[in-house]
């Protein structure tokens, strides 16, 4: 699973505008779930601009309205058709508009969409994001349209969203796809069965993006992809069975990261998510010596017994997780690490949940995404329904595990006061506006107040001065850089 975010709601749609029939037609695009559904929105925004259409600012002024699911998250399925009944009322209010499901839920339920929806009028799939537009176009023409194709469209520029039209919402950081799919069997992710097997994007080709976003004025990149350190190794292998003695069959994770991260105008890379399974010494060795890769490791615990991580097929112990963990941590000085953790997965019992205690507490994370376990069907774990841990116990481990990883984060960022902290400038505080937030290198949120405002994309050194669990309040010290990117516009891999 690539990192995690919850499922965000569309709201009640108003009637009182429509877009000029005069003008271009205007669509929206609303993601759920993770960032690869991020990435791939901006893809869809991309290919549809690239059609002649304009971005709308509201479902109001809006001709086509994309929902890009994600079927991870607890009651994805009823979320997803109680937005569509509202925008049911949204189609019926003019003519000529169009509903888009895209996204792991609609490469799940195929034809399940129009027989609950029956007005949408495009459903596909997670593996032809490539024919957006064109789908868009044909059900306009031709009556509603369902594609959901089985496996990825073997042609880099169909098969990897990074090599599509984009439009990004941000213009100083960009998501950089590096594989697409993923081989690992984990008994509750649905990711396998939608994304499909994993597959590399050829090395030279993510090296030509980074070098074209950076062109770009883009500074910051986050590498995506399933299980991202175990990037290249298909690549190797298919080398060797072309008849090339040389290639070993090894990642090239490590290699990846010390090439995007020499690209002259690339001050941050991020990645996500590696498998601690897959995790191996040169990729802490490359974070520590690439300069642009950042202090911060996303490293998925998911529990810490052992007979919960055999159950759930998650290929290491308790004692391997902690030992890797330690080496990152000596290898790459001032590392934050953040997890996900799952409490009532099947079968968990008190002891279980015990060890799942001991080892978030040794672990020491700076922060944790903990959930408590949701049957996704379709899953192994779906089908273990008489070893459902009852609701109310798991929603009580909940707790007593947020009490746990709190306390660790709130520890990690008091520890933090004092220091001067580089920051890469987001924006405005959501909260308030007066205040402006940006993220350090350890990916940790910090707020304060400039003397006057600064630009999205602007680097400032900042003094903490304050640690709270899950964000930090500093002091502006120093403008460093200002950002240097452009316009808006659509990027292009090379």
């Amino acid at each position: 699973m690539v990192g995690s975010s919850s499922f965000e709601r569309v709201g009640a749609v108003s009637l009182g505008g429509v877009s000029d029939p005069t003008g271009p037609r205007r669509y929206l695009v609303h993601t759920y779930g993770c960032q690869m559904n991020e990435h791939d929105s901006e893809r869809i925004a991309g290919l549809l601009e690239a059609d002649g259409l304009v971005a709308a600012t509201s479902e109001d002024d809006a001709d086509v309205v994309v929902l890009n699911t994600c079927c991870i998250r607890e009651n994805a399925d009823n979320k997803l058709y109680g937005n569509l009944g509202h925008l049911k009322t949204w189609k019926d209010a003019h003519d000529g508009r169009q509903i888009v499901v895209s996204g792991c839920l609609a490469q799940k339920d195929r034809d399940i969409v129009r027989e609950r929806a029956p007005y949408v009028d495009v459903v596909m799939g997670t593996h032809n994001v490539h024919r957006a537009a064109e789908l868009v176009t044909e059900a306009r023409t031709g009556g509603p349209v369902t594609e959901i194709l089985e496996a990825a469209v073997i042609d880099d520029h169909a098969m990897f969203p990074s090599a599509l039209p984009a439009r990004r919402d941000v213009s100083y950081n960009a998501w950089v796809t590096i594989q697409i799919g993923c081989d690992n069997n984990c008994a509750f992710c649905i990711v396998p069965a939608v994304r499909g097997v994993e597959i590399s994007r050829p090395f030279v080709d993510i090296v030509a993006e980074v070098e074209a976003l950076a062109a770009d004025g883009v500074s910051e990149v986050t590498l995506l992809g399933q299980n991202v350190n175990s990037y290249g190794r298909d690549l190797q292998l298919a080398a060797r069975h072309a008849g090339d003695t040389s290639a070993k069959l090894r990642p090239l994770f490590a290699d990846l990261l010390r090439h995007v991260g020499a690209v002259d105008g690339i001050r941050r890379v991020r990645f996500t998510s590696p498998h601690p399974k897959d995790m191996r010494p040169e990729t802490f060795g490359a974070m520590a010596d690439t300069s642009a890769v950042c202090e911060h490791l996303h490293y998925p615990l998911q529990a810490g017994s052992d007979r919960v991580l055999a159950a759930m097929h998650r290929g290491y112990t308790a004692e391997r997780y902690l030992e890797r963990l330690a080496e990152a941590r000596r290898l790459v000085p001032d590392l934050a690490v953040s997890t996900d953790i799952i409490v009532g997965f099947p079968g968990e019992t008190d002891d279980d949940f015990e060890r799942t205690l001991e080892v978030a507490a040794a672990a020491e994370f700076d922060s944790a995404y903990t959930f408590i376990f949701s049957p996704r069907p379709g899953t192994e774990a779906a089908g273990m329904e008489d070893e459902f841990v009852d609701p109310a116990v798991a929603g009580e481990r909940f707790q007593r595990l947020r009490v746990v990883v709190e306390r660790s984060s709130l520890l990690k960022h008091e520890a933090r006061v004092g220091r001067v902290e580089e920051v890469l400038v987001e924006g405005p505080s959501k909260k308030d506006p007066t205040v402006t937030s940006g993220r350090t290198r350890q990916n940790k949120l910090v707020h304060f107040t400039p003397p006057r405002p600064l630009r999205a994309g602007s680097y400032a050194t900042v003094e903490v001065t304050y640690g709270a669990p899950h964000h930090l309040i500093g002091r502006f010290v120093d403008l460093v850089a200002e950002p240097n990117h452009r316009t808006r516009i659509p990027v292009a891999a090379g």
